[in-house]
């Protein structure tokens, strides 16, 4: 009977408000063409690929309204753009009353008045772009307003909602089946839509009859090597903060000629790639958001037989481990870090500004990636970030990976954390001279001539707005 209620109070309540949205659209002028709407429910500041949408549109003398919650600051460059009015949708707590379902259903009723309202207060855009997942209840509720509205929905598909649930209800689970019917249901009624993969692409054709074009996460400009003064400058920096920076980056200067000679090549000086000297630690650089579809104890243990080698003898670097990020599992990892004692390996866990996170990359040695997609056919960005800063990857294995990681090339594709133990052993061994196997996977990175992603953006989904943006 309670349930009832409810469902009568929500039906009234989604009647009244598309009423008023009627009323508001007939009183609001129309705009624009111009003006694209760029969505994503969740933290902008943690949303890279729509920030990236948002600055090639707006560097297209476009009006850019970028929505989504409050949380980490975007980068300066969204933040001081005049073409991008930042609009953050209103917060409201829902309490922890009732089942979890019930308070599930409340919370998307919330998120749809929510998302309704803030859709309403922004001029007419002439698209709208929205990030998925999460897709409940925004691909709907951004329907409903496009339709209303006479905009355009693109949906830009990262992974599937559905699957992400699945993680933690499991496949079968009823609230899981009712997402994946409701994902491809409103996948459907979009105008446009782009991933991230040509698994998903061909996914999306066959099984929910939704064409899509494909747009491979690029790195934006500012993800390069790092100079060596801007490496020391960092690491300072960093060092208030983090001891393992304090003690070993920040005594000495990063690098001397007689070090530079002895360690590297003249090729290698000369072309300002060198990153540390001889005796300084290996830097390993990881990061997350600490989710379920991440297993750090992977990696944790690949560390613990890494620091089992030197205690044999090995000689192996040092190492100082960076796991960047924020996400609902970060405590629970701190907490079993805590009781790891390692006598040559360093690791903290920091969060990083926007700005500094593009410079550590650019500092390191190697990056590690742990991210298994939840329906094995998106890819992850952190490990195209790094390949943007020449940064070769060790990344554990799921179906699409080849699509980025070229196994030998540019990086290597590990099953579990004995593989990736004796990878981290097999690429530090020789470590930081020119000639060892980690040296010529940058080599590789540095000659492959990576397309950046505004050239990307341009050639593959800027024809999509063209008919109504070129005027």
């Amino acid at each position: 009977m309670a349930a009832l209620s409810w469902m009568t109070l929500w039906g009234a309540t989604a009647l009244l408000l598309l009423l008023l949205l009627l009323l508001w659209q007939r009183t609001r002028p129309a705009g624009s063409e111009a003006r694209v709407a760029v969505l994503v429910l969740g933290d902008l500041g943690r949303s890279p690929r729509m920030q990236y949408h948002a600055l090639s549109l707006a560097h297209r003398g476009r009006r850019v309204a970028f929505i989504g919650y409050a949380g980490t600051k975007p980068h300066s460059e969204i933040v001081h753009n005049e073409n991008i009015q930042i609009v953050y949708i209103p917060e409201f707590g829902t309490g922890q009353v009732g089942p979890k379902m019930f308070q599930y259903i409340i919370k998307v009723i919330m998120q749809s008045i929510q998302l309704l309202y803030t859709m309403l207060k922004i001029a007419k855009p002439g698209y709208v772009l929205l990030q998925n997942p999460p897709g409940l209840p925004s691909i709907a509720v951004t329907w409903v307003v496009c339709l209303l509205r006479r905009s355009k929905l693109i949906i830009d598909w990262h992974n599937y909602g559905y699957t992400i649930m699945s993680l933690t209800h499991g496949k079968r689970h009823p609230i899981v089946r009712i997402a994946k019917w409701y994902e491809e249901l409103f996948g459907r009624l979009s105008d446009y839509n782009i991933c991230v993969t040509e698994a998903m692409k061909e996914d999306l054709q066959v099984n929910c009859n939704i064409r899509a074009i494909t747009l491979y996460d690029k790195p934006a400009s500012f993800f390069k090597e790092t100079p060596l003064s801007d490496q020391h400058k960092l690491f300072m920096k960093l060092a208030k903060d983090y001891a393992p920076f304090k003690a070993r980056y920040t005594t000495e200067p990063i690098l001397s000629d007689e070090d530079e000679k002895s360690a590297f090549t003249q090729r290698d000086i000369r072309s300002g790639n060198v990153t540390r000297c001889m005796g300084r630690p290996a830097l390993l650089i990881s990061s997350t958001s600490w989710t379920e579809d991440e297993d750090f104890s992977i990696l944790l243990k690949a560390l613990e037989a890494y620091e089992h080698h030197i205690s044999e003898g090995a000689k192996l670097p040092p190492l100082v481990c960076v796991i960047t990020g924020k996400g609902p599992l970060k405590e629970y990892y701190n907490k079993l870090i805590a009781t790891m004692h390692f006598k040559h390996i360093q690791i903290c866990t920091p969060w990083l500004e926007a700005e500094d996170y593009p410079l550590l990359l650019g500092s390191a040695d190697l990056g590690v990636c742990l991210h298994k997609s939840s329906s094995g056919l998106d890819l992850p960005m952190k490990v195209v970030d790094m390949f943007g800063c020449c940064l070769p990857v060790c990344a554990v294995s799921f179906q699409c990976l080849p699509e980025l990681v070229k196994h030998g090339v540019n990086g290597l594709i590990f099953e579990d954390s004995s593989e990736l133990a004796e990878q981290l052993k097999m690429l530090f061994r020789e470590f930081p001279v020119a000639e060892g196997k980690l040296n010529s996977f940058r080599r590789n990175l540095q000659t492959a001539k990576q397309l950046r992603w505004d050239e990307s953006w341009e050639r593959t989904v800027f024809p999509l707005f063209r008919q109504q943006l070129s005027g």
